[in-house]
């Protein structure tokens, strides 16, 4: 098999088969990995000659197995707390290069702790939460930040249309019970209780918002490898309420690609004394957006466009601007 065999773990979930169809779009070769074997005949991958493999994390041999010949594996099922310490060790075992997309700030944690002694002795890089939670945001920081080395301040609002969650959001959400974290007066700290609420006023098409604090992935990420007293994350209300409400039903696809009627608009602002930075991306459905981001960077990854080796946050190991200038996101700020 060629250096651009990727095998995706969680391959008949949402997010997975927006991934699966985006390596093919790039040329690259998917392996479309699933604990389900039914599900698996039922996603079509077989029609559209792409490799299909059964696997699941209690069993070892059966993931070593299924990333056999393979380049890079994306893990794309959650909740994270319960897959990425198996599918990550078959990784090393395998000496390929990991990512997932992870919102779980103490998945994200646990995965760049745990790997990057085994990450560096493989020659491979490990990625946890090259999605839309987590790797959009510290990408968007770190172009920010640009020349600076330090930063006094950095908010990130996320602006949802309505969140429409899917099974494994709703699972990770019951599984996800671990305080959040926040960076306060330099350190990571648990997050207020209750949430800090406030108006942001994000550009169009959202205008004035009520966010509440919403501290996912992204901080552990952009905590890592960049110095700043204040890192805050907060999340639109309206799509905190559609979460918390178990009534509203799964995304549907409006579009050809497959992708829902869900709009987003990221936001990242950096204050450093009396200086002030903003960048921000915007898109469609934050499901089928964590593709691009996360196939981008494994492609980057394959190409030898990516420093070092170990475990790594996004913001560590790639031209943040360029990476994502190629994930067709609508940006503004970005290399101003």
């Amino acid at each position: 098999m060629s250096g651009s065999v990727v095998a995706v773990f969680g391959a008949t979930g949402r997010t997975g088969r927006f991934v699966v169809s985006e390596l093919v779009r790039r040329s690259m070769t998917p392996i479309a990995v699933g604990r389900d074997s039914l599900k698996l005949v039922e996603c079509g991958f077989a029609e559209r000659a792409i490799e299909v493999r059964r696997a699941t994390v209690d069993d070892a041999d059966s993931l070593d197995r299924a990333f056999e010949g393979v380049a890079a594996v994306i893990n794309c099922a959650g909740p994270f707390l319960d897959t990425a310490h198996a599918v990550a060790s078959a990784a090393m075992r395998a000496g390929v290069h990991y990512l997932d997309v992870t919102a779980e700030q103490a998945s994200a944690q646990a995965t760049l702790g745990t790997f990057d002694e085994a990450a560096r002795r493989a020659d491979v890089l490990v990625v946890p939460a090259m999605g839309f939670f987590g790797g959009l945001a510290d990408l968007l920081v770190t172009a920010a930040m640009g020349s600076w080395d330090v930063a006094d301040d950095v908010r990130i609002g996320i602006a949802l249309d309505n969140w429409h969650p899917t099974l494994g959001t709703r699972r990770t959400g019951q599984r996800n019970t671990a305080r959040r974290v926040v960076v306060s007066s330099g350190r990571l700290v648990a997050a207020p209780r209750p949430a800090v609420e406030m108006e942001w006023h994000f550009r169009a098409p959202f205008a004035r918002q009520r966010v509440v604090q919403a501290p996912l992935s992204e901080v552990i990420l952009i905590a890592r490898h960049i110095l700043t007293r204040e890192l805050h994350t907060y999340l639109s209300r309206n799509a905190l309420r559609d979460i918390q409400d178990p009534t509203t039903p799964p995304p549907t696809p409006a579009d050809g690609w497959g992708r829902s009627a869900q709009r987003f608009r990221v936001e990242a602002h950096i204050r450093r004394g009396s200086r002030a930075r903003r960048v921000a991306a915007q898109g469609r459905d934050i499901y089928a957006s964590s593709a691009p981001l996360v196939c981008e960077a494994a492609q980057r990854i394959l190409e030898g466009r990516a420093r070092g080796t170990g475990s790594r946050a996004p913001g560590e190991i790639f031209d943040a601007t360029a990476l994502l200038e190629g994930t067709g996101l609508a940006l503004e700020g970005i290399g101003d």
